[in-house]
């Protein structure tokens, strides 16, 4: 019978979280939504030495954002509650012990200093020190003290940490979803460190245990989990849970835009793009960094573009919504290799998205933009505005430099095209195209145009001239879309009021 499908993220609410996190999140949700599977947060907060406060508030917001959801997890809840590890912590004990009392983990007594000595004994014979397999008969721990001892120590409250005991020798398999077998020797692994006496676990005790509870069936993280992997795998074998094992998929690495390392969260802002989905303030540097939201990026732009880093569906195709991922998603296409940012190509994405996105939609957000510059209108009108400027746009936060116009006269004027188009005519053909303007009824982008070329062809004027003169006048610049479209939008009164001021500043009598 074929097991449900269940998958969990699991980030830890140590600072922001990563687009390579969001990447890896995604990747469960195809997973999980393709295969009628569930999706679960859970918070592996066990370093508490490392927790930021806002970081977990940081992580929900991200995702609400994103329009990825999850099934059970930290602020949903589910029959595995509880989903922060912090709040789990009378349950990973008695594990820890089962594993000693097995012969699988054992008491570690070595001070900080102790584990210093040795460690520079190692450097100065030019070699790295591992608490390992080969090191740890010559400890101070419970394989090499006697059980008096052991049981003194732990009795007088001696400061301990409880270590695997990895088998010497073994050759450790992995059978990845993408990275197929993957075979490691025990002898190059450390026994890492399970519980600590402070009665915290650490990740890999915590992480293994929480699975098995959750009944987690696949474990898909990133590349950097699959040293680590051997270590889960024995433990599974350990508790006498390999029956019940998750399959493991390792993604690749998201890298720096020139190939060159992974991508880290220093990099974002020096190269000019976000690393993280929301705008991060620390709370401990009170530094900002930017993130996909506040530099006006679409929540679907930012998945589509994710989606594609690193996975193919192996069709042209490049937009695909949200169903069509599920559908066609699949690990088996993931790759091995690591997979380079594009910011090109993330704002092409998003661009398109801004293309797809409904006039009504992303008037909302602009009109809080407008509300927090004091302007108050028609819903409607901004809906208009938006569709006429959208296509010039590669970020939402760009419709306000692309349609400032749309609301508020130019308050300078470009001076190379005074230079190549207000000619000693223009402002006396200005004043007979407002006369004209005076005239029109209904005062329609269409009748607009009819008229104003009409008028230009008959006193054969300089086509090229005047309307460049008059965009100069109505926009500041020359830019903006169709010329009468936006006289039509900004209506008569306030184009004469425009074309008036521009020849009384540029040509004043």
């Amino acid at each position: 019978m074929k097991k449900e499908v269940r998958v969990r993220f699991a980030p830890s609410p140590t600072g922001p979280l990563h687009i390579g996190g969001v990447r890896t999140a995604l990747y469960n949700y195809l997973f999980a939504k393709q295969n009628k599977g569930k999706f679960i947060l859970r918070i592996e907060d066990t370093d508490q030495t490392r927790f930021v406060e806002g970081a977990e508030e940081y992580i929900i917001e991200a995702f609400q954002w994103l329009g990825i959801e999850f099934d059970e997890g930290v602020a949903i809840g589910g029959d595995f509650a509880p989903y922060r590890q912090s709040d789990r912590k009378s349950i990973y004990k008695k594990y820890a012990q089962e594993l000693i009392d097995k012969d699988w983990a054992y008491y570690a007594f070595d001070t900080p200093e102790e584990l210093d000595v040795v460690r520079k004994d190692f450097e100065a014979q030019k070699k790295n020190f591992q608490y390992d397999c080969q090191t740890r008969s010559n400890m101070r721990n419970s394989l090499t003290l006697s059980s008096n001892q052991v049981k003194e120590l732990l009795d007088s409250n001696t400061p301990y940490v409880v270590r695997f005991k990895f088998p010497a020798n073994t050759e450790v398999h992995i059978n990845d979803m993408i990275r197929k077998e993957v075979i490691m020797n025990t002898n190059l692994l450390d026994d890492k460190v399970l519980y600590k006496s402070d009665g915290m676990p650490t990740y890999h005790l915590a992480n293994v245990v929480d699975d098995h509870l959750m009944q987690i069936s696949h474990v898909i993280r990133g590349e950097e989990w699959l040293p680590s992997c051997p270590l889960h795998v024995m433990l599974y074998k350990a508790f006498g849970w390999e029956e019940t094992m998750p399959e493991f998929a390792h993604l690749p690495l998201l890298l720096k835009p020139d190939g060159n390392g992974k991508l880290s969260k220093r990099d974002g802002d020096r190269l000019g793009f976000p690393v993280f989905p929301l705008e991060w303030h620390d709370p401990k540097t009170n530094e900002i960094s930017s993130g996909y939201r506040e530099k006006g990026y679409i929540p679907k732009a930012v998945i589509n573009f994710l989606a594609l880093l690193g996975w193919n569906a192996g069709i042209e195709q490049e937009i695909f919504t949200m169903e069509e991922l599920i559908s066609l998603f699949s690990i088996e296409k993931i790759s091995k290799a690591g997979a380079k940012f594009d910011l090109d190509k993330a704002k092409w994405f998003n661009h398109q998205y801004i293309q797809m996105t409904q006039n009504s939609e992303l008037a909302k957000n602009f009109n809080q933009t407008l509300i927090e510059k004091g302007f108050n209108l028609p819903i409607t009108y901004v809906e208009e505005v938006v569709g006429l400027i959208k296509e010039r746009c590669n970020f939402t936060t760009e419709l306000w430099e692309q349609g400032y116009f749309f609301f508020t006269p130019p308050e300078a004027y470009d001076e190379k095209i005074i230079k190549k188009r207000w000619k000693p005519t223009t402002p006396n053909n200005l004043i007979q195209i407002i006369e004209l303007l005076d005239t029109i009824e209904p005062f329609s982008s269409a009748i607009i145009e009819e008229k104003l070329h009409n008028y230009i062809e008959e006193n054969q004027l300089n086509m090229g001239d005047i309307m460049n003169a008059l965009r100069l006048c109505l926009v500041g610049q020359g830019k903006g879309p169709h010329l009468y479209d936006i006289i039509s939008m900004i209506e008569k009164k306030e184009t004469i009021e425009r074309i008036n001021k521009a020849i009384q500043i540029i040509s004043p009598q």
